[in-house]
């Protein structure tokens, strides 16, 4: 083998080095590439997973916000409905209670009205004797009935007549007036006691508008608060505050 052969050999066994060697550098190159991608493609979803954490965890604080300020404000209207039932349930009572002062107006009915009246405190109370408180206005009228009230007591309960001792010394208040218009007073009626102070039956008309108040109450609530044009009235009033 000449020295010609011999160079010729060496340049192929160079080449195929030399090919080899770029061979395995792009295959470097290509696996790096491929592991950078991985890498960086891991990198952007543990970042994309971070911001969509992060806006479920706003979105979650501003559903929880609405949520909120919309309990606060439904809490909020049905506040304001009540208040607007209760002042138009105040103000009804406050239009029968006016009404009550015309019923003693009218003396004659006004005195069957006070012998009922005392007749049917008489029968809850049972008493033999009783103690009997009036306005000052009626005393007379009172006075009046006295008799025809125990009789009428003691046929119904099938007993003696009682005795009704009229105090002459503590009367109910007065009627309301211009000079009395936020102190105590009252529309009429009786109140009885029996003789020790221990049973009291109030019976002015007063307590019985209470008393007839707090039963029809529901009835006044159903037939009032719940049809549906006083609903819309009562939500428009509310929309203009």
């Amino acid at each position: 083998m000449n020295d010609a052969d011999v160079s010729k050999q060496i340049q192929q066994m160079v080449r195929f080095i030399r090919q080899e060697a770029e061979e395995k550098a792009n295959e470097i190159l290509v696996s790096a590439e491929e592991e950078f991608n991985i890498e960086k493609l891991q990198l952007v979803e543990a970042e994309k997973k971070k911001i969509r954490q992060e806006y479920e965890r706003k979105e979650k604080q501003v559903q929880v916000r609405k949520k909120i300020e919309y309990s606060m404000q439904l809490n909020a209207s049905r506040i304001k409905v009540l208040q607007a039932q209760d002042d138009m349930v105040n103000s009804m009572k406050d239009g029968a209670g006016k009404e009550l002062l015309n019923v003693s107006q009218n003396h004659h009915h006004y005195k069957d009205l006070l012998k009922d009246l005392i007749v049917q405190s008489l029968l809850r109370l049972k008493e033999p004797a009783v103690l009997l408180r009036c306005r000052k206005d009626d005393h007379h009228l009172v006075e009046s009935v006295l008799s025809s009230a125990k009789d009428e007591y003691a046929e119904k309960a099938k007993v003696f007549p009682p005795e009704i001792i009229v105090d002459h010394t503590v009367y109910l208040p007065p009627p309301p007036s211009k000079h009395n218009d936020h102190g105590l007073f009252c529309s009429g009626g009786v109140v009885l006691a029996s003789r020790d102070g221990k049973i009291v039956f109030e019976n002015s008309l007063d307590a019985r508008l209470d008393v007839a108040f707090r039963k029809k109450l529901p009835e006044v609530i159903l037939l009032v608060f719940l049809h549906p044009l006083h609903h819309c009235s009562i939500y428009k009033s509310l929309e203009k505050e």
